[in-house]
Order: structure tokens, then C-alpha cells, then sequence
């Protein structure tokens, strides 16, 4: 017997069952989890890595420091990406939960023709703009070099990397989290393989240092999006590239662009945000201990993913069933499926902290080698427990709320949030003040918690749950 798709379960009258609500969610968190941890360990590894390469002849913290600066570069890629993503997993969603197969291939193909173009788009930025970003971050030196050399290999990967991300994005508007969690899998595994390989040296394999953190990652970001190509081609959960579909046509480009088009400038105005917030953590020292700060806040925000993505994934599936029960004309069904994705969430975050609190010491002994990383980074996480359930909670509402295609009002609270609220906050505590690194981090968890505060009150409202056009 064949199992039940997402679209049929939620249109059956129990589906508002309590039991059946959270096994609903569920069922697609959990994927979505394994797509986002995979997808961490890809940057958590290369992180891990960094610092474990001598820095004798160099400053404290500088492998550890470019590489997360050059990750966070590479970060802005996604963002871009989410031009077409969040488009294209709304409407995706819509098309199915009313049924309508075609339609949902049909945006699914143009999606993917408009994520070559973007590839593209981003590899000439990375590679023209890379010595700029290195400058902005005030490093000099052999830091420089290798962040230039880095995000110019990135790039590379990014042109095919944008492939698997639009395709994820295509299949969780099915309801389906199993295959971008088999894909990214394959990126992660032979990242981990080749990195370390490159990095150490095997056998007739001479040592790459540190080139060779960015050489085996490009080559798993290469090989995912092949294999997402691949997926698609072959077809699944009616999903299957066909040439006709992939010619650009205006109307549903139009359509794709119109509610990603607000979530691409979010993702662009929240990256700035972040990049500027990182330059105040840079100025948070002088002397070898400028450095320090950086990697001990590159090595927090690596662990924080510990609730972030899992929140994400409650976040993808409050995304697609919130589009999938808007498509079949059940805005009561979608808010019920989005409250309960934030309570589960709220669990996850508890987890999150605790470890925060309890496991800063280990998290920072593994992963770096230099006591002033440690010294500074160890009570900062400690600090960042205490607001892990507001983030969590946050991170869903959004997304539900993007699922539903009302992504202008997410671009309104989330730059308000970052540029109006974390930055003042964070150079006020963490510059003027002389607080180091927590009065920086207390920048961010003001934003957090009023961010969440305005996502909850706003979504509690349900005016994302009008007619998809007066959204857009």
C-alpha cells in the first residue's frame, strides 16, 4: 500500500487532531534536521580543521579567524540564492495543496534556470570583490592571502552549489526532506574525506595546509549539485526537469521573483547586518588579542547552530505545510500546524541551552587549541543559553510566515531586528562599554527577543494567511 503524501493527510478532516498535528510535524522536521546538520557539518568541519593547523609563525587565531570570515562571505551566496528559494518552495507548496502537479513542476523547472543565472551572478562577485571583503575586515598579511585565495575557490562551488539549494528548496514545497537530507549527506561525507585528506596528507597525498580546507569543500559543493541535477532528471514526487519547462517564461519568473525578490533583500540586508556586526567584534581588542575575539566568536556561532538549525528545520516544515494547507483553502489548519512547530521547537532550544551552559568548556577545547580563543569564547557561550528558546521560537514564526509568501513583512522585522536593534546594542556594550565579547553577543540577544516578540504577535494575527496575489 502506498503511503500517504503530504497533500492527502492534510486533507483529511483529522489532521487538526492534536496527535495527528504533531506527527505531522514531525514527519518533516525530522528529515529537515538531517538536511540542516549535514549542511552545518559541511562549515563546522572546515572550522575544526583551521584550527588544527599550526599558526606558530603567525598571529593568535588566524586560520580559525579567515576561514570563518570567508565562511561568512560564502553565506551571502545563500542569501542570494533565496531570491528564487523562498519562491519557489511557496509556490511549489500552493501549487500541490490545490492539487495542481503540473503547475508545481513547471515553477520547480524555472526555478532551477533562474539558479544558473545566479551562480554565475555570484562567482564573478566573489571572485572581483573577495581582496575588498578581506579589507573590510582589517586583515593583512597571510590572513589576507588566504581569505582572497579562499572565497575565489569558493566560487567555484557556488556555481553549482546553487543547484542543490534550489532543488531542496523545490522538493520541501512537496513536503519531500528526504532527498535534500540524502544529497547534502554525499556533500558532507566527501567533504569531511577530502579536507582532511588535503589538509593532513595521506600516503603519496602531500600536505595542502590549509588550502585544502576550501579545495575539498568546493569539490563535495560540485558534486552535490550534480547529484541534484541528477535526482531531478530522473524524476521524483512529480518532480522531473523537462527542457520545455526550463525555458524562461516572464509570468512565472515574475511570480518567483515577487515573493523571493523581498527575501533576497532581506537575506542581503541581514548579511550586512551581520558583516557589520562582525566588524565590531574585530575591534573588540588590540594586538594579538584583536584576532582572539574573532575566532572565539567564529567557534560560538558555529556551536549556536546547535539550536539554530534544528529551528530551521521545524522552520522548513512550518514553511511547506503552511503553503500546502493555504493551497487547499485551510488558513485554520496552516496556523495550527505553525503553533505547533514553534512548541516542539521550544524543546530543542531547552537541549540547546543546556548544553550551552554545561558543555561551553568542551566545545572550545575541541575545537580550538589556543587558550586566549578559549579564555574569551568559554563564558561568552555560557551568556548565549539563556536566550536559545526566543531564537528558536523566532526562526519558526518566520518561516512559517515566508511559507505563506508574506515575505515583505519578514524583511521589516528582520532589518528593523538587526540593523536598528543588534548593531547600536552590540558597539554600545561591547565597544563604548569595554564589555568584550558577551557585551557584543547582548547586541544580539536584545535583537533576538524582540524580534521574536513582534514574528509571534504578527503571526498570532494571521494576516500572512490571506490570498497568495495580496500578499504580493
Amino acid at each position: 500500500m502506498p503511503e500517504p503524501t503530504t497533500e492527502r493527510m492534510l486533507n483529511n478532516p483529522a489532521s487538526l487532531d492534536k496527535h495527528a498535528l504533531r506527527g505531522r510535524v514531525l514527519s518533516l522536521a525530522l528529515p529537515a534536521l538531517g538536511e540542516q546538520l549535514l549542511n552545518f557539518c559541511v562549515s563546522l568541519f572546515d572550522t575544526y580543521l583551521a584550527g588544527q593547523v599550526s599558526t606558530a609563525h603567525h598571529e593568535v587565531g588566524v586560520y580559525t579567524t579567515t576561514v570563518g570570515i570567508a565562511s561568512y562571505i560564502s553565506w551571502l551566496a545563500t542569501l542570494v540564492f533565496a531570491l528564487v528559494g523562498t519562491g519557489t518552495t511557496a509556490l511549489v507548496a500552493r501549487a500541490r495543496g490545490a492539487g495542481d502537479f503540473d503547475e508545481a513542476n513547471r515553477l520547480a523547472n524555472r526555478s532551477l534556470t533562474l539558479a544558473g543565472a545566479l551562480g554565475l551572478a555570484v562567482f564573478a562577485m566573489l571572485v572581483i570583490l573577495a581582496p575588498f571583503y578581506a579589507q573590510m575586515q582589517q586583515l593583512h598579511g597571510e590572513s589576507y592571502r588566504v581569505a582572497v585565495r579562499f572565497l575565489r575557490i569558493d566560487a567555484v562551488g557556488q556555481v553549482f552549489f546553487c543547484y542543490c539549494l534550489i532543488g531542496s528548496a523545490a522538493l520541501r514545497g512537496t513536503g519531500d526532506m528526504r532527498t535534500p537530507m540524502f544529497v547534502l549527506g554525499v556533500v558532507n561525507v566527501l567533504n569531511m574525506i577530502l579536507s582532511s585528506t588535503l589538509v593532513f596528507g595521506l600516503g603519496p597525498i602531500e600536505k595542502w595546509g590549509i588550502d585544502g580546507i576550501v579545495t575539498g569543500t568546493v569539490t563535495a559543493r560540485i558534486c552535490g549539485g550534480l547529484l541534484m541535477l541528477g535526482v531531478l532528471s530522473r524524476g521524483v514526487h512529480d518532480l522531473k526537469l523537462r527542457i520545455a519547462y526550463l525555458v524562461p517564461e516572464m509570468r512565472d519568473i515574475r511570480r518567483i521573483l515577487r515573493i523571493g525578490g523581498p527575501a533576497a533583500v532581506d537575506g542581503i540586508l541581514m548579511w550586512s547586518g551581520q558583516w557589520l556586526f562582525l566588524m565590531i567584534i574585530s575591534r573588540l581588542g588590540d594586538g594579538s588579542q584583536e584576532m582572539a575575539f574573532t575566532a572565539a566568536h567564529m567557534i560560538g556561532m558555529e556551536a549556536e547552530a546547535l539550536t539554530y538549525l534544528p529551528a530551521t528545520a521545524w522552520g522548513y516544515a512550518a514553511a511547506t505545510l503552511t503553503g500546502l494547507s493555504l493551497g487547499a483553502r485551510d488558513p485554520a489548519r496552516a496556523r495550527s500546524l505553525g503553533n505547533e512547530a514553534a512548541r516542539q521547537c521550544v524543546v530543542v532550544a531547552i537541549a540547546g541551552a543546556l548544553v550551552y551552559l554545561f558543555g561551553a568548556h568542551l566545545i572550545y577545547g575541541v575545537m580550538t587549541a589556543e587558550p586566549a580563543v578559549r579564555a574569551i569564547g568559554i563564558p561568552a557561550l555560557r551568556f548565549l543559553s539563556w536566550y536559545q528558546i526566543p531564537l528558536a521560537v523566532m526562526i519558526v514564526y518566520i518561516h512559517a510566515i515566508r511559507g505563506a509568501g508574506d515575505t515583505r513583512t519578514v524583511m521589516v522585522i528582520n532589518v528593523v531586528g538587526v540593523i536598528g536593534i543588534r548593531l547600536p546594542v552590540a558597539y554600545f556594550f561591547g565597544i563604548v562599554c569595554s564589555g568584550g565579547l558577551i557585551g557584543a553577543w547582548s547586541g544580539m540577544c536584545v535583537d533576538v527577543v524582540l524580534r521574536m516578540i513582534a514574528a509571534t504577535i504578527y503571526y498570532r494575527r494571521g494576516r500572512w494567511s490571506r490570498p497568495l496575489d495580496a500578499n504580493i
